[in-house]
């Protein structure tokens, strides 16, 4: 006798996080991953498209094309999507203080795709997310343009837009991902991303440009993009409290009355953070874990799921690489039951309880936080940003004390050779080295053939609409069409608006409460040697570039600190010249930079030659970052006195390593 099989939910969207190098190399690498069963896209863009400049711009050096694709201008975004029709795709683009940008780029693309339907027609098919959370760029990500005020009025207007222009666009997805990537617990991370969805719902409401029938639309095209650590029983349960906190939010403040619309609605990509470059392989099963955290409840699940490759550690994922996550997926959603159930969790007491502690503490901190004025003021405040580092420091203190079990790192380490990494110049994909030459010769090509009376009327009307209170989608509109580009639309905007520093949050940050047996040694030295030199040892953290994932610099910034260094640390995106204008000013014993972009290769070399020729080429510097080992020694030879990559996950040994460094360069015995 058989039965018949229950009939199974739809499974999620499945995408890959990809772009690299080119437009025409990202699309052949997306028509690749959608012929294997994936069901959307994620776009991935180069640095300087996130942070507004073009290629040619100085900011742009050794940037080009490194972590996602360069879009500059509509050429490059006709390129990207060449035979993939938009009107039938479902695409997700990272993008922030750009994204209304983007969004414009985007929507032209389709409307040529589509010649015999109207403008607006088009619109309407439109289906996609652009991430567009400004507020954790200033915590975590760095990729941060506008002052708040202004990134909000952005946010708000094309949120306004995409309601009454494109219906089935997600214009904002609240991201809890890189708070937890700098080191949010699982209460800063439900407080943090709430009081940020709070804080856009309360300025569109202010902005008057949608009237109350329309605002339950608002809330219900929300939508969040979350990361999932390998703690499976805890990630677990904090969707299911993300799920609980939105709909009381929802309901109570914001009183929407439909269930539909007060429904959670994410995405996710698994934790980055937690994959090691030792062992590698074992990413694999972390991968794993951290999916099911996402799927397995299904009154919690994810909408749509990205995964990352198992090498990610060690630098660009080849296309293989991106196979695997993908068939990760595949494999779950088709091969085993997990669709064809209620939620496995309903009824666990265990559950409940874990998800009650974590509700409770999150509103907590939502108080907190609003306590304050709401999210923008404990971004401005650094209070938001002083929690996170200080929460990530903690959570490396466990990690090298081993309190913090990570297999293969700092237990099971003894290993056999493995297949996967016996080359590893192999073992990851290169990005294209004449991707900045392509760039900027399609900047050229580009402006010859447009009208630059046109380009140069549509900028003056952006401009002159920044400063009222229209809605900014319209003039930005008119300035894809005309031919600007990406760095001259954000470049129009920071004259308007002006720029913005994000506070680092190292000054105020708890580090090593603590201090044992090998800190406290660390400290001796740097004090003796210190007195050794006539001073206490300076220490220069640096972020040459644009890349703005700043986790890294701030614990070493706090590290050195609790060892007794005067440490400088400036923040993120400044150039070689202003690195080594730093080491001038506060004349300093060791310049230590920190870049996980790739671009280590054109930064690094120009930090070098500018300490030369400020006559500071007695002054070591130290690198680290996501850095192949064949770069490594290339760096070693140019003179670099000690490369760290994420194996060397120990801050205080790092400590005295520097104290080594700085001994040799003054001859002193180490």
């Amino acid at each position: 006798m058989t039965t018949d099989k229950p009939a199974k939910d739809k499974p999620w969207v499945m995408r890959t996080y990809a772009g690299h190098s080119t437009a025409e190399a990202s699309n052949a690498l997306y028509r690749g991953n959608l012929a294997k069963g994936q069901t959307g896209l994620s776009v991935a863009f180069d640095l300087p498209t996130q942070t507004g400049y073009d290629p040619d711009s100085v900011m742009s050096r050794g940037e080009v094309g490194k972590v996602g694709v360069p879009v500059p201008h509509l050429g490059e975004m006709r390129k990207l999507f060449d035979q993939i029709p938009l009107t039938e795709m479902n695409t997700s683009m990272t993008i922030n203080a750009v994204a209304m940008w983007m969004l414009a780029l985007y929507q032209v693309a389709a409307e040529e795709q589509n010649p015999d339907l109207d403008p607006d027609e088009v619109a309407r098919q439109l289906a996609g997310t652009t991430q567009n959370d400004i507020i954790k760029e200033y915590l975590s990500r760095g990729t941060y343009v506008f002052p708040p005020e202004h990134s909000l009025r952005l946010i708000s207007d094309m949120i306004a837009y995409t309601v009454h222009q494109i219906p089935k666009w997600n214009p904002i997805n609240i991201c809890s991902y890189h708070l937890q990537e700098a080191g949010a617990t699982p209460t800063q991370e439900l407080a943090y991303a709430l009081c940020t969805a709070i804080a856009v719902l309360d300025q569109v409401k202010a902005s008057g440009q949608v009237d109350e029938g329309d605002f339950e639309k608002v809330v219900g095209r929300i939508s969040f993009f979350v990361n999932a650590g390998v703690r499976f029983v805890e990630e677990t349960c904090k969707m299911r409290a993300f799920v609980q906190l939105w709909d009381e939010i929802t309901r109570e403040r914001y009183g929407v009355q439909d269930p539909k619309m007060r429904r959670f609605r994410y995405g996710v990509q698994v934790n980055s953070l937690g994959l090691t470059e030792a062992q590698p392989e074992n990413n694999v099963q972390r991968i794993v874990l951290e999916m099911l955290g996402v799927t397995l409840s299904k009154n919690a699940r994810a909408r749509a799921l990205q995964l990352p490759a198992w090498n990610e550690a060690l630098g660009l994922p080849r296309p293989w690489d991106q196979q695997w996550s993908l068939r990760l997926q595949q494999v779950l959603a088709f091969e085993s039951d997990l669709l064809e159930y209620d939620d496995i969790f309903d009824g666990s007491h265990v559950i409940e309880a874990k998800v009650a502690e974590l509700v409770a503490s999150a509103r907590a901190e939502i108080d907190r936080v609003q306590a304050m004025g709401g999210a923008i003021a404990a971004v401005e405040s650094g209070y938001m940003k002083q929690e996170l580092v200080s929460a990530h420091a903690a959570r490396r203190a466990r990690i090298e004390s081993g309190d913090e079990v990570i297999v293969g790192v700092n237990r099971y380490e003894t290993t056999e050779p493995s297949p996967l990494t016996a080359n590893l110049d192999d073992a990851i994909m290169v990005a294209d080295p004449q991707a900045e030459a392509a760039a900027l010769a399609s900047m050229e090509a580009w402006k010859q053939q447009r009208d630059e009376d046109a380009v140069a009327a549509a900028l003056a009307a952006l401009a002159a609409a920044a400063k009222t209170d229209d809605n900014l989608m319209a003039a930005t509109l008119v300035a894809a069409r005309a031919g600007a580009t990406t760095g001259e639309w954000a470049g129009t905007l920071r004259e308007v608006f002006g720029e913005f520093r994000a506070p680092t949050g190292v000054s105020g940050a708890v580090g090593v409460a603590e201090a044992g047996a090998e800190l406290t040694e660390v400290r001796e030295r740097v004090r003796a040697t210190g007195e050794e030199l006539g001073g206490r040892l300076r220490l220069l953290v640096g972020k040459p570039g644009l890349d703005g994932h700043s986790n890294g610099a701030e614990q070493v910034a706090v590290r050195a600190r609790d060892a007794g260094f005067e440490v400088i640390y400036q923040g993120i995106r400044l150039t070689p010249d202003q690195i080594v204008s730093a080491a001038v000013a506060e004349d300093v014993h060791c310049v230590g930079l920190s870049i996980l972009s790739g671009s280590h290769m054109e930064l690094v070399p120009a930090v070098l030659e500018g300490l030369r020729a400020a006559g500071l080429d007695d002054v070591p510097v130290i690198v680290g970052g996501i850095i192949p080992d064949s770069d490594g020694k290339r760096l070693l030879q140019a003179g670099v006195a000690a490369v760290y990559t994420p194996k060397d996950f120990g801050l205080t040994e790092i400590m005295g390593g520097i104290v080594d460094v700085i001994r040799k360069a003054n001859d002193l015995p180490v």
